[in-house]
């Protein structure tokens, strides 16, 4: 399964936000997304799930164009993980996942065994299954962000978008919940595409990623030969150190100044 993104192009009015973005995703592997604020980095999701309409340029999923899907199909396809989800009604954690089969259902059905069956399984994927009974209201961030990501496997999707996930998560809970996605893209043959503000993080779980700039593709490719110091520079315009670990082998950018500071 491969999704490809062919010259997109999307504008507000007159303010062009994305110009000839083109880029391909495969099943089983994480796709970063980084760039500094404003380079765009959140319209492609929008431009993928349709909530934005591209001006020009085609999306395809395994060579089908979804320019005519409608979106209750998307939401077969496709699974969102929003930078901010709201979780202040005191829904269940089950409740909450079996949101995530409305797309599969017709206006006057109700949730059959099987779908109830779907969201234990992502709950379980998740590693959550032991809070289905809680409140959401009630969770750790890291525990609410987990059943996010139940509620959009619970779609059964092909691709799953996830815009900044580990926002607002200490490191413990952004390596375990990135750890999962990792899992995930692998055991489930998922098409995993992540917005990351955390260039060090987006280098230790992207097996490639897109750098934008003012809305095109500076670069893109493996995060080793992609993030060199030459880039981050022109990019978000400062001076870095690349330190190499012993322990992990994966190396780690130090921000050191301001770019002609």
């Amino acid at each position: 399964m491969i999704l490809k993104v062919e010259k997109i192009d999307f504008a507000y009015d007159s303010d062009t936000v994305l110009e000839d973005v083109t880029f391909e995703a495969v099943q089983g592997e994480i796709l970063g997304i980084i760039g500094p604020n404003g380079s765009g980095k959140t319209t492609p999701l929008r431009c993928l799930n349709k909530v934005l309409k591209p001006r020009g340029g085609v999306i395809l999923l395994d060579d089908k164009d979804l320019a005519s899907a409608r979106q209750k199909e998307i939401a077969k396809l496709m699974g969102v993980v929003p930078q901010n989800s709201i979780h202040k009604f005191a829904f269940s954690v089950l409740d909450t996942v079996m949101m995530g089969r409305f797309p599969h259902l017709g206006r006057f059905d109700k949730e059959s065994t099987g779908d109830f069956d779907i969201a234990q399984e992502s709950l379980r994927l998740c590693g959550v299954e032991h809070l289905s009974s809680k409140l959401v209201n009630e969770l750790s961030g890291g525990e609410f962000q987990k059943v996010i990501i139940a509620r959009a496997l619970a779609q059964q999707p092909r691709v799953l978008l996830l815009d900044e996930p580990t926002l607002h998560l200490d490191i413990h809970h952004q390596l375990d919940l990135l750890e999962l996605l990792k899992a995930l893209a692998r055991r489930e043959k998922l098409i995993v595409i992540m917005v990351s503000h955390d260039i060090n993080l987006a280098v230790r779980y992207s097996s490639r990623v897109l750098v934008l700039k003012e809305g095109r593709i500076y670069k893109a490719g493996k995060p080793q030969d992609v993030l060199t110091q030459a880039t981050l520079k022109e990019v978000y315009k400062i001076d870095i150190e690349i330190i190499t670990s012993k322990t992990t082998g994966m190396f780690n950018i130090i921000p050191v100044a301001k770019a002609g500071a």
